[in-house]
């Protein structure tokens, strides 16, 4: 009698993902650019941009960098998919030194899609001029909040954010970012050291839900700590291109820290559920 043909095993990466059972996710990561080479960015958004909500253009860099460099960084993502945005430090200067028109006008002549309007060290404007004026040049708008040496947040502070977002999300911003700069360390939602305040956390989120809010997490224990919070479908933030990966094994339960409460209890397809 015939053997039966043995079953098909995994020929490539993605096959082994589907055998295994990891969820096919949306993309929720932004990465951000704060000035790497464009071979850098380039490289790993051709490895890593499916996985990515939005590459940032963090601060100035972009602006101050040799053009031939930030044009070949765009021209890359634009070719891989991955949505543009540029960060809020920029905006506020411009705002500040009166040359917003100017600067939205470059960012659309440059194929941005999104710019971020930042709060965190100028006086704000209203969110209906400023969204009312990026309009005007094809652009979306994305917030964030927090000031940037204010320290770590209080619930009156928290409370005031989120009238504030509220705000924003009313006048047409498309979701609002949680500050938590690139050290995640007394500022925002993580105290001196580095802990997260899941309170505040679940205020902001309950306020906009998970689409329209977005939190600022630059390093490995405020990812994995979100992560381990809200579960995969948190929105993050700052997050550095050479972490990508890592961010998403764990929000997938490829992680030896998230396995057991991620993936192990989802069935493998065509089976019950694992024990």
């Amino acid at each position: 009698m015939a053997q039966p043909e043995p079953a098909a095993l995994p020929a490539r990466p993605a096959d082994l993902l589907r055998a295994l059972g990891v969820a096919e996710l949306p993309p929720r990561t932004s990465a951000f650019d704060p000035g790497y080479d464009p071979g850098t960015v380039i490289s790993h958004l051709e490895q890593s941009g499916r996985l990515l909500s939005r590459l940032k253009l963090s601060m100035a860099t972009w602006i101050l960098a040799d053009e031939s460099a930030t044009r070949a960084k765009i021209a890359a993502a634009k070719r891989l998919g991955v949505p543009l945005v540029t960060g809020g430090g920029p905006f506020e200067i411009a705002k500040e030194r009166g040359c917003l028109e100017e600067y939205f006008a470059l960012c659309a002549s440059l194929g941005i899609e999104r710019v971020e309007a930042g709060e965190g060290f100028t006086k704000p404007m209203p969110p209906e001029d400023v969204i009312g004026l990026a309009q005007r040049f094809g652009l979306e708008v994305q917030v964030e909040l927090g000031e940037k040496q204010g320290g770590a947040f209080t619930r009156r502070v928290a409370e005031e954010l989120v009238q504030r977002g509220d705000r924003w999300l009313a006048a047409g911003a498309r979701q609002v970012i949680v500050e938590g700069r690139e050290s995640a360390q007394g500022i925002g939602l993580f105290d001196e050291s580095g802990r997260l305040n899941t309170e505040l956390a679940d205020r902001f989120l309950s306020a906009w839900g998970h689409d329209a809010t977005v939190f600022e997490a630059p390093t490995k224990r405020s990812q994995f700590d979100l992560l381990t919070h809200f579960g995969n479908r948190a929105n993050l933030s700052n997050v550095r291109l050479e972490e990508i990966l890592r961010v998403e094994i764990y929000r997938r339960g490829l992680h030896a820290d998230s396995f057991h409460r991620e993936l192990a209890t989802r069935p493998r397809p065509g089976r019950g559920a694992t024990r």
